[in-house]
């Protein structure tokens, strides 16, 4: 793995080299590069916006985003988010990672699907969810230059039909549970995905509640 991309410095210590090849095994390529991207773009946007953030805590965060997809979660009742987030916890608890720390890591992961919110908490959480919102839907594309974007492609290949197949990996990770997607940008997955998928609305949980008024 190069040491620097696009002026970011890849994190190398034990940690982040244990998260690296934890990811590698049990992730696919597509959710592997789009971690290592996520990374990268987070940490430009942290740069870029000169806030203060530990490296190694943001490329975690971004190696475990997804980790709540892996089919070894496949019987569970929880968001994907928040499965991911419970395995980085488990995984930094090995590092003698301050709890502090570790919250903020697991806070930053649970909401990277939730717009509108992380950019208001901590340089963490913040950078996390836009690095992510980068590389799936191009959130705030031009703030990059052309030369960023190309050197994180060109070490991180978007492959062949990266869209619809992260569709299609996010839908398989959430099809067993979908429940959980209401409220979330996760329902208009399995709204695109499942032809038998039906929405829960608000307005129906509320007016058909046990409340007689």
């Amino acid at each position: 793995m190069k040491r620097a991309i696009a002026g970011v410095d890849i994190p190398d210590g034990v940690m982040a080299q244990a998260a690296t090849d934890l990811m590698r095994t049990t992730e696919s390529e597509l959710l592997f590069h789009h971690a290592l991207r996520a990374f990268l773009f987070g940490a430009l946007t942290g740069y870029r916006e000169k806030l203060a953030f530990d490296t190694e805590l943001l490329y975690v965060g971004a190696m475990f985003h997804n980790a709540g997809l892996n089919v070894k979660y496949q019987g569970s009742p929880y968001r994907f988010e928040v499965d991911g987030a419970n395995a980085a916890r488990e995984f930094m608890k090995q590092y003698a990672v301050a709890d502090e720390r570790i919250n903020e890591v697991w806070t930053a992961i649970a909401l990277h699907t939730t717009p509108g919110i992380p950019e208001y908490m901590s340089p963490l959480v913040a950078t996390i969810s836009a690095g992510v919102q980068m590389d799936v839907r191009g959130a705030r594309y031009e703030d990059f230059t052309a030369q960023q974007r190309d050197e994180i492609v060109q070490a991180y290949p978007r492959e062949s039909g990266f869209k619809k197949k992260l569709i299609e990996a996010y839908a398989r990770g959430m099809e067993h549970r979908p429940v959980t997607t209401f409220g979330t940008v996760n329902a208009d997955v399995l709204d695109r995905w499942d032809p038998n998928y039906r929405r829960l609305n608000f307005c129906g949980l509320v007016l058909g509640c046990d409340w007689p008024n």
